[in-house]
């Protein structure tokens, strides 16, 4: 059995790939979103190619070898692309065994708690403060993410209006309630010093549980520093990185308390396998970056359902999005959980009539 055809359907934000085999079997997988379009380009010519009469079985290797081919592309377009063939063969994989994804995994399709992820930055407190409170009592959140400093500001301590943050998580905090977690974003908004004293001043006395990214990723040693400086508030990190190198470095320097790899940026659910493994070998828990509805979700739920060291939650997003209507069936948040999907392979299927409005392209063996 081979890897027979490769086909991408593609729009600037979401891109699915579906992988044929020579015996007929078929799977489907999803590429990073956003500028998935590109991403598609760079699958037919930096992917693709190194899949082609392959055994589609050997995900292990066929992922290794894409990267290691590819060595002088890190890491972004090239990460993002393999997701769509990564995740393209666990479906096929699945699909065959008839199992879900997270049973191969060693897991079982049960159910996860969902924090309420905000990704909005220009709502008034007392809004957000509104809704979020509203959400748990409708779904039944214990937990919800918020977004502090400004989307604009990397390193340079700019909030998103002046004072916004010191009045947004108090005012979320006594709107909700204590017995629900609070988690916030800063997006690499601070510099050490402005990071700690975020932290200290407005996250501590508010039993913030989740500092995400407090300065810029890029900058690990400025993340490492606000980590040990915070006792009292566990710092995440890690969406954006896709080397498995920077991960171990990231671990072993003790950057962050949390680790956050995204499925789709990171390559697809091997790599992400990698990443959890060693933050498991370092005893860290695990809750990866899912913050939209397309398929990321999807697998997030696989993968959380499957390892040792998943966090008490993950990522829902509570916007409305692009992706909404995109998959069938829907995943939905009932008393603060949502179900991982129980059918063969991921258990998703994307709506066929958005198809139709996708570009295509293909990739087939000589």
């Amino acid at each position: 059995m081979e890897i027979e055809r490769l086909e991408t359907f593609s729009t600037q934000n979401v891109s699915f790939v579906r992988v044929h085999t020579s015996d007929g079997d078929v799977g489907l997988g999803q590429i990073a979103p956003y500028n998935a379009d590109i991403s598609a380009r760079v699958f037919h010519r930096q992917v693709a190619p190194h899949a082609l009469g392959r055994n589609p079985l050997e995900i292990e290797s066929l992922v290794d070898d894409v990267v290691e081919a590819e060595y002088k592309f890190p890491w972004s377009y090239v990460c993002r692309a393999l997701a769509g063939l990564d995740t393209a063969l666990w479906d096929l994989r699945g699909k065959r065994q008839g199992e879900p994804v997270v049973s191969l995994l060693g897991g079982k399709p049960t159910s996860l708690a969902a924090y309420g992820s905000s990704m909005q930055r220009e709502i008034e407190p007392a809004d957000e403060a509104e809704r979020l409170a509203r959400l748990r009592d409708q779904r039944g959140y214990d937990a919800f993410k918020i977004r502090i400093g400004s989307w604009d500001s990397k390193g340079d301590d700019e909030d998103q209006w002046p004072g916004r943050t010191e009045e947004l998580v108090p005012t979320v905090r006594e709107a909700i309630g204590d017995d629900v977690e609070l988690f916030v974003d800063a997006n690499s908004a601070y510099t050490p010093e402005r990071a700690i004293e975020v932290g200290e001043e407005i996250l501590a006395p508010n039993d913030v549980v989740h500092y995400e990214e407090p300065c810029p990723y890029w900058e690990l040693e400025w993340t490492a520093e606000v980590t040990e400086a915070l006792e009292d508030v566990p710092v995440t990190g890690g969406e954006q990185d896709t080397d498995l190198a920077q991960w171990r470095r990231m671990i072993e320097m003790d950057a962050v308390d949390v680790v956050q790899p995204d499925v789709c940026y990171v390559g697809g659910i091997e790599r992400a396998l990698r990443v959890a493994e060693l933050a498991a070998d370092a005893g860290l828990p695990c809750v990866p970056h899912s913050a939209n509805h397309s398929m990321v979700t999807v697998f997030t739920l696989h993968l959380l359902g499957a390892i040792d060291n998943a966090g008490s939650y993950f990522e829902f997003s509570i916007e409305d999005h692009w992706a909404e209507g995109l998959l069938e069936p829907e995943l939905v948040v009932e008393g603060g959980e949502v179900d991982i999907p129980a059918g063969p392979g991921w258990g998703v299927e994307v709506d066929p009539d958005w198809f139709d409005t996708a570009e295509y392209a293909v990739s087939e063996a000589d």
